[in-house]
């Protein structure tokens, strides 16, 4: 059922990204759009998606599938991205796009399993520690809200949000200690880090609403771009049926849609991972429909709600039919998301915001984890590469994205320590 589940997800992704109906990339929504409009010809459209993703999948997505045994979704839906653009779209290119995309997710389940057993082979087997690569992720990821208001509103504003995030965290930490909640006789733990994320989410929220178009005036983005939304309302079906394979694939913990969730997956955390889920789901909100609704194209995993749907449901076929309705619900309220939008100017304008907070907290969470990681895999030497690592690549322009360079240099620290000990150079306690 697994192996199902995950070469139908690359299949159907890799033909809705080759019929320009929906690509995973928020970047690529634009430029598919672009293309649609035969502004863009095909092999530029394929050569640009290539560039934007193919890093993303080698130094982000598949780094994090490693090292919690569980598929990060950037690593099947950036790789399918590409395989659908770079393949024509014609009678030939469309079935081999679902092929190439089937084989695709085939092959990193099955790559997945190969890794852990060769890992277990190693002289030094890195995979345990490579798992500190998420956990300051997990800590840092509340914090988002504070620096999303600051970058749009004022910095003053983002500090007051930070700090009332913070002193709710440390109260339901406190909540937590004290047992004060219970049912039944069961005492009910908090998650702290999701409730300093709601705290922060609500400030943010709160001040997006207050915010007015300068001129005062409203832009019908329902009327404007109305042909775009029917566009993506007639390929309902096609959304549906991936909706319902993402869903039921999380609910079996086949994978995740984000490092957060992930992170606490691997754990065991599987509550605290949805409530995550939840939380960034409700963020992404207004940048996903608004590149939707600007651009004909949609996202395969629509405004990541499956995701909540899978790690909440009882069982896979109740996820799966669940993450159909709620994907199809999202495509048919477009417009009135549209409208609310336009009411609301800051929320519109916030999608961005909060796109770059999570971007930047992830890139320095990121670099955390990878230092730990590998200092945990080669005691001193791990700090010395990754901060080396990451200075020779910024003045060298960044060819590795900020985002990659701490799991890619943890996994090089890896490689690198048993080259060593197998050399007889180093030794590990």
């Amino acid at each position: 059922m697994e192996l199902v589940f995950v070469v139908l997800i690359g299949a159907v992704a890799a033909v809705l990204a080759n019929l320009n109906i929906a690509v995973f990339n928020d970047g690529l929504r634009p430029i598919v759009g672009e293309h649609i409009e035969g502004r863009l010809k095909r092999r530029e459209l394929g050569l640009t998606a290539f560039a934007m993703s193919f890093g993303l999948v080698i130094g982000f997505g598949i780094p994090f599938t490693i090292t919690a045994s569980i598929i990060l979704i950037h690593s099947i839906l950036l790789g399918t991205d590409i395989i659908g653009l770079i393949a024509p779209k014609n009678k030939w290119g469309t079935p081999v796009a679902a092929v190439v995309g089937g084989l695709y997710g085939w092959g990193l389940l099955a790559g997945l399993e190969g890794f852990v057993a060769l890992f277990e082979k190693l002289p030094v087997n890195f995979l345990e520690p490579m798992g500190a690569v998420g956990t300051p992720v997990v800590v840092t990821f509340m914090a988002f809200p504070a620096l999303a208001v600051a970058m749009q509103f004022s910095v003053k504003k983002g500090v007051l949000t930070f700090i009332v995030a913070a002193l709710v965290r440390q109260l339901a930490v406190f909540v937590n200690e004290s047992g004060f909640i219970s049912i039944g006789g069961n005492v009910i733990s908090l998650n702290q880090e999701g409730m300093a994320l709601i705290a922060g989410m609500i400030f943010l929220f709160g001040y997006a609403m207050r915010e007015k178009s300068e001129d005062g005036a409203s832009v019908d983005l329902a009327s404007i771009f109305s042909e775009k939304v029917k566009s993506i309302k007639k390929n309902v079906a096609f959304f549906m049926v991936i909706g319902a394979l993402i869903a039921g694939a999380t609910n079996l913990l086949l994978m995740a849609g984000d490092p957060i969730s992930l992170s606490l997956l691997a754990e065991g955390k599987q509550t605290d991972a949805g409530i995550a889920a939840a939380a960034r789901a409700i963020g992404f909100i207004p940048l996903v429909a608004s590149t939707a609704i600007a651009t004909g194209v949609y996202s395969p995993v629509g405004f990541t709600l499956i995701f909540v749907v899978g790690l909440f449901s009882p069982n896979v076929w109740i996820a799966v039919v669940v993450g159909a309705i709620v994907i199809f619900l999202e495509v048919m309220l477009l417009g009135s998301i549209a409208k609310f939008l336009d009411k609301y100017p800051g929320v519109r304008n916030s999608g961005e915001n909060i796109r770059s907070a999570m971007t930047r907290l992830i890139e320095v969470a990121l670099l955390i984890g990878g230092a730990n990681a590998s200092n945990a895999i080669a005691p001193g030497f791990g700090f010395f590469f990754i901060a080396g690592f990451y200075l020779l690549n910024e003045i060298a322009g960044r060819p590795i994205v900020r985002m990659a360079v701490g799991p890619v240099g943890a996994i090089a620290v890896g490689i690198i320590a048993n080259i060593l000990v197998a050399l007889g150079i180093m030794t590990i306690g």
